[in-house]
């Protein structure tokens, strides 16, 4: 069941980070809420953010055993832990952020989805 809701909550994340990429007023949201609008260079590199998410909830979604492994299970338990280290490490970041819309918004989205990755993982 964890998988799943950290793969839910995780897409939520996904379609945010969409939707700045498509230059919707949501950059506040993110990296501090240094931009309302996403410069276009950081765009590009926000993409391929987008693609590294996409494949942590198919991670997530195979460590569950909702899908088939790519990889071995102990290399998708491996990568489910980075995972879930590095959300961890998000939410405290997003928890000190000058922005209150990030703070506000996406600490729990991040918090949560690191205890999802932690609860399936281990």
């Amino acid at each position: 069941m964890a998988a799943i809701i950290g793969a839910i909550i995780f897409s939520i994340i996904i379609l945010l980070s969409f939707l700045i990429i498509c230059g919707l007023p949501l950059g506040e949201l993110t990296m501090g809420g240094q931009y309302k609008i996403f410069p276009k260079k950081l765009r590009i590199v926000l993409a391929i953010q987008l693609m590294l998410q996409i494949f942590f909830v198919i991670i997530i979604l195979q460590m569950g055993g909702f899908m088939s492994l790519w990889f071995s299970g102990k290399t998708t338990k491996i990568i489910c832990i980075i995972m879930a280290i590095y959300l961890s490490l998000n939410t405290v970041m997003n928890f000190i952020s000058k922005s209150k819309k990030e703070k506000c918004v996406m600490t729990p989205l991040s918090a949560i989805s690191a205890i999802c990755f932690w609860i399936t993982a281990l």
